[in-house]
């Protein structure tokens, strides 16, 4: 039996879930107006610096009294940066269904060591939000980047709480509406769904989440990059423009270009548009195969940015060795690249959807699924 590769190839075969595609309309000659070679603390510096707080904030429609702020060490260091200076002050539950979520646990339990109550779902679920505690802090992801599951919507957090709700929204920011009343800290990398250059990390505070910093002192020691507060006030300058480390201003400078992009494409709705009509195409191709699914079980739970995979043909015998032999096949084509299953997670494949992926490129890969599938079922069987 011959089985004939396609004809079409993605134009752009980058569907890595971080750092992920460029915006399509990236080039080098964009990033021409970086102010490189100045020092952050100058004036150019903290005007680029405020540029990308301010713009943020308009794309993503985060309120006025909310603060900004770009933080080092992406979105673990911001998502670590609130752990350490909020978490002691009220118990705390951590929510976890996928492996970074995962990880927040075990720096929570084990190094912060608080008696925190612990709710895990097992990978393809989630649980259930309406069973949390939120007289209590609560730690959690939206969306999973490695299991492919997120949160549907914001319903089940109560406006009038006790607790602070800590949102890590890494896959999530610039892809799916957040619902900024009923999230106390935010944090994101621009890495993820605007497919900016890595390294920094985005920390957004509600005002009640401020309250806590000037109220609250941590009885653990803060390292100087983790501290938020100075005398028990917050330390304002973070939040407009000046940075607790230096940043690389060619990265400020490309996230600048990224949030134009951005903009361009009808902001948020237009990149939640887009993340969405991405999804549908890998959803769609999955319902109508019998050999792979998506590993997020309910639909109004799966992600539509880090699409998740699983293989359920019966002939596979060894489902790791397969899905990496699927993922190297077509990386050996140059049809699709890093789209390999996070390590912790179970065997399949993972496709980024996000805003800067072009459907037309997840419309050619599709084909490309099948072929790679079909190839490897005839090189096992012949292998028998």
């Amino acid at each position: 039996m011959v089985i004939t590769a396609p004809a079409t190839r993605p134009a752009n075969p980058r569907f890595s879930s971080g750092p992920c595609a460029k915006p399509p309309t990236f080039t080098l000659d964009s990033l021409s107006t970086a102010a490189l070679g100045r020092s952050h603390r100058a004036a150019i510096g903290k005007e680029k610096l405020k540029e990308a707080i301010e713009f943020t904030r308009e794309i993503l429609g985060v309120p006025t009294d909310y603060k900004i702020g770009i933080v080092p060490a992406s979105d673990t260091g911001a998502f670590e940066m609130a752990m350490w200076n909020l978490l002691g002050a009220r118990p705390v539950e951590m929510l976890a269904w996928e492996s970074f979520g995962s990880g927040w646990v075990t720096d929570v339990v084990k190094q912060l060591r608080l008696e925190a109550t612990v709710k895990t779902a097992e990978y393809g679920k989630i649980i259930d939000l309406a069973d949390v505690d939120y007289e209590h802090d609560v730690c959690f992801t939206w969306n999973g980047t490695t299991s492919g599951v997120r949160v549907p919507n914001g319903d089940a957090i109560p406006k009038n709480r006790a607790g602070l709700t800590l949102c890590d929204a890494t896959s999530a920011a610039f892809a799916m509406d957040l619902p900024w009343d009923k999230l106390d800290v935010t944090t994101f990398s621009w890495q993820k769904v605007l497919g900016g250059e890595a390294a920094h990390g985005i920390l957004i505070l509600s005002p009640r989440a401020v309250e806590r910093l000037e109220s609250y002192t941590p009885p653990w020691p803060l390292p100087k990059i983790f501290r938020l507060t100075k005398g028990g006030k917050l330390i304002d300058g973070i939040f407009t423009g000046t940075t607790i480390n230096t940043p690389s201003m060619l990265a400020v400078e490309d996230y600048l270009q990224c949030l134009e992009w951005a903009k361009s494409v009808g902001g948020l709705k237009g990149l939640i548009d887009r993340a969405n009509a991405n999804a549908r195409i890998v959803h769609d191709f999955c319902d109508t195969r019998d050999w792979i699914g998506n590993l997020a079980e309910d639909p109004a739970t799966a992600s539509t940015t880090s699409v998740c995979l699983k293989f359920t043909d019966n002939r596979i015998t060894d489902g790791a060795a397969f899905a990496k032999a699927i993922a190297k096949r077509l990386e050996v084509e140059s049809v699709a690249l890093d789209i390999g299953a996070y390590r912790d997670a179970p065997p399949g494949l993972r496709i980024w959807c996000g805003g800067t992926v072009e459907t037309a490129d997840l419309e050619a890969l599709m084909p490309w699924l099948e072929w790679a599938f079909e190839a490897e079922i005839a090189d096992q069987a012949r292998a028998a």
